[in-house]
């Protein structure tokens, strides 16, 4: 009796994707918080961060989709010709035409994981978003950005850690200073090109 690997496989795969939905978020969460910072460097006004925040969205998901789309389109067309290759080798009766119907229902789907990179990065990235939308006062404003992005670096780190198998402490602490040190720099080198009147 022969024995299904694809569904040995399944839970693997699954939580190989579902690591790659939380960095997805993680990248949503780090760039448009980032650019949301910078910003708020420079200029005090509401308006100006949400919009800077909304068009990270926007620009990330459709940058990440499309990366995502060409990446899984070139795999697929490697495993198209992989196949191809190796029904001409063999001999091709029945049952092997069957195994090549399944073989090619497996095979990655470039919108399906387009849609999910975009999705992921755009889940990630309403959290700053959503933080900044109700506050008028500047400073309760940023605090309340990086209090809400650093909850959220905890939480993607954590999450990230479970479906790597990896030691959690050093996966959330990795996370949450590498997020940090991306709106520090931002924040920091934006107020720097500001102030110099460029």
């Amino acid at each position: 009796m022969a024995l299904d690997h694809s569904s040995l496989n399944q839970p693997k795969f699954r939580s190989q994707w579902l690591r790659a939905a939380v960095l997805g978020a993680n990248d949503g969460l780090v760039s448009t918080a980032s650019l949301m910072m910078g910003v708020g460097a420079v200029k005090q006004d509401i308006k100006v961060m949400i919009l800077t925040g909304f068009a990270g969205l926007v620009a990330g998901a459709c940058s990440m989709a499309i990366g995502e789309f060409v990446s899984v389109y070139s795999q697929l067309d490697i495993e198209v010709a992989q196949m191809k290759r190796e029904k001409e080798r063999d001999s091709i009766d029945q049952d092997q035409e069957d195994d090549d119907g399944d073989e090619k229902e497996k095979l990655p789907n470039p919108m399906h994981a387009a849609a999910a990179s975009a999705l992921a990065f755009s889940v990630g990235a309403m959290v700053p978003l959503l933080a900044a939308s109700f506050i008028r006062d500047y400073k309760v404003r940023l605090g309340v950005v990086l209090g809400a992005v650093s909850l959220a670096l905890v939480v993607f780190g954590w999450l990230g850690a479970v479906l790597g198998k990896a030691p959690t402490f050093r996966s959330i602490v990795r996370v949450l200073l590498g997020g940090w040190l991306a709106m520090a720099i931002t924040f920091g080198l934006t107020k720097l090109i500001g102030s110099s009147g460029l």
